[in-house]
């Protein structure tokens, strides 16, 4: 590749590098090794979640050598940095969850505070699991440098009994060993082989959900997502990354430039036609948030409503991210939105083409079996739902995906718990009855605090044969992995005083994902009584430190839990300081 020359006069690194006043800085870069040529090239910060917590970020650090190389051979200079991660696998089902969502908003800050702190120029992203994905995109949304995003890619499926398993199956088997319908044996042969490499969880949980929003909303490179960790092309993929990113500096296409309402949208109907995580409709909102656009959970909800669901995706589905790979991945699936008029084709890329260019590279089609025509839908409009109604003012969500059009309407009464430990007790007790709504409170973002996931107490659902007799909603989230009819992210949420904080046993609770409709059947007056009755949220045991500070600054769910005032806020461009 030939050498690029490039005027640092514009760039932040001049601050670091640049004049006879900077030479103690550059002291520093030589004790480092690096050439007098390297500290006048553009520094680009590569930034991974790699950490030994989980697979998902094993194979981060192999892959960010790879990016060096390209960052390298396009004339830049790499430097590497790592942030942290929580690992919702590892964190599931105990007080652990509560870090998770607020490790996006530490994984961001920490990034823009490193990249700040060291002028570098441009970015290169890669991260492996739920939250640090959306927050490395984040980070790169905020500073509004030249970025793109690498996922570390997905696991490969486990095989027993002549099929593919995850570990999601490993969560349902619990339900059933507590039913007695799985031994000790085959419970410890199961977790032994469900996990077999490296990578984040196989189906279309969280992490390949915003794995798929990555590409669909420019950020990475066509195929980027797909590829599995263990694979070798991931570090082609890593390296033509950090190739990308300095044709964007040379470019000035910054992360903005990319990311726009209309590309927020393609992303969301990526993940409405690929059955994905109700969790990106957190993290759209919250990435929409960092460039001042409005783009909340009714805006995602909108765009899920009237696209079609197509790609045929674990959980509701079969496949998992290896055969979506195979099958041709998001740009094929893209190309079928494109059929039915539903992308905005305009929108920059981190190639530095348009979508609709790179959608003119792409020969391959759907292949029916993973990925549908769109003329020929599994259903007709997304696998995720929004709901809104008296029991939820600003919002709900649900996936349906893989549900029959009947189980998508449920009415009955409610059981209460204060908190996820009591209904995960009640469940494995079955101190519940079939037909009731199980709503678990007190969960979300502040109240909490850190909106934890449920998927310890749908999975024993689940393996209990209760998916379907059963509903839940609550103010927390859901893992990407839930089935079953599981209603999060209610808001208000019970610390700020919504309705879910009023509900009492026995009241009757309509959910109607058909309508979009979450109500309860009390009247007006009722709910004003009770409201005035309330005694305000339930004390947490969080009375300093990192979920403290959380819960304090926290916004609504429906606008993505975010913890400042965003883009609409901003007083400078960081890259033109």
């Amino acid at each position: 590749m030939l050498k690029r020359k490039f005027d640092k006069s514009r760039l932040p690194s001049r601050h670091v590098t640049e004049g006879p006043s900077r030479a103690p800085h550059r002291s520093y870069y030589y004790a480092m090794g690096l050439s007098e040529e390297e500290i006048h090239q553009p520094f680009v910060g590569v930034a991974t979640c790699w950490n030994e917590a989980a697979p998902c970020n094993i194979a981060l650090s192999r892959q960010a050598q790879a990016v060096k190389l390209g960052v390298k051979a396009a004339s830049g200079t790499p430097r590497e940095f790592t942030t942290i991660t929580v690992t919702d696998g590892i964190a599931m089902g105990h007080e652990g969850m509560r870090s998770s969502l607020a490790s996006r908003e530490a994984i961001a800050d920490t990034v823009e505070l490193t990249m700040r702190g060291h002028c570098y120029d441009a970015i290169v992203g890669l991260a492996g699991c739920d939250k640090s994905l959306p927050g490395m995109m984040m980070a790169m949304v905020r500073l509004n440098v030249p970025s793109v995003f690498l996922y570390g890619g997905s696991i490969l499926p486990g095989r027993l009994d002549g099929r593919d398993v995850t570990v999601q199956d490993v969560f349902e088997a619990v339900g059933r060993h507590q039913a007695g319908d799985y031994s000790d044996a085959e419970l410890a042969i199961l977790e032994r082989v469900a996990c077999p490499s490296a990578g984040a969880c196989g189906g279309q949980f969280t992490a390949n959900t915003m794995a798929c929003v990555s590409e669909a909303i420019g950020l990475a490179l066509p195929m980027s997502s797909g590829a599995p960790a263990p694979y070798e092309s991931r570090d082609q993929y890593a390296e033509a990354s950090g190739a990308a990113v300095m044709n964007l500096l040379e470019k000035n296409i910054r992360a903005r430039d990319i990311v726009s309402r209309q590309s927020l949208e393609n992303a969301a109907r990526v993940v409405a036609c690929t059955g994905g995580s109700t969790n990106a409709g957190l993290h759209l909102p919250a990435i929409a948030h960092e460039a001042g656009i409005d783009f909340d959970l009714f805006a995602v909800c909108d765009i899920f409503h009237d696209t079609p669901y197509f790609v045929d995706l674990k959980p509701g589905g079969q496949f998992v991210a290896k055969d979506l790979y195979e099958a041709g991945g998001v740009p094929v699936v893209m190309k079928e939105l494109r059929k039915a008029k539903l992308l905005h084709e305009d929108c920059m890329t981190a190639t530095g083409r348009s979508l609709g260019e790179e959608l003119d590279r792409i020969d391959r089609e759907a292949d029916g079996r993973v990925i549908h025509p769109v003329s020929a839908p599994l259903s007709k409009t997304g696998g995720v739902v929004g709901l809104k109604g008296n029991l939820a003012p600003e919002g709900a969500i649900v996936k349906v995906a893989g549900m029959k059009v009947e189980e998508q309407v449920f009415t009955g009464p409610a059981r209460v718990f204060e908190c996820e430990e009591d209904a995960f007790e009640a469940v494995q007790k079955r101190a519940y009855e079939e037909g009731e709504v199980i709503v678990i409170r007190n969960e979300g973002p502040a109240g909490g605090p850190g909106m934890r996931e449920m998927l310890s107490t749908t999975a024993a659902l689940s393996g209990q044969g209760m998916g379907k007799k059963v509903a839940l909603i609550t103010d927390g989230r859901f893992s990407g992995a839930t089935r079953g009819f599981c209603v999060g992210h209610v808001g208000p949420e019970a610390a700020h005083g919504g309705t879910i904080a009023l509900v009492r046993n026995g009241d009757v609770i309509t959910i109607d994902a058909i309508r979009g409709e979450l109500s309860v059947d009390l009247p007006d007056e009722e709910l004003a009584a009770r409201r005035s009755a309330w005694t305000g949220p339930r004390e947490t045991l969080y009375a300093s430190g990192a979920l403290w500070k959380y819960a304090q600054q926290v916004g609504a769910t429906v606008k993505g839990a975010v913890t400042h005032p965003g883009g609409k806020a901003e007083r400078h461009v960081y890259m033109d300081l």
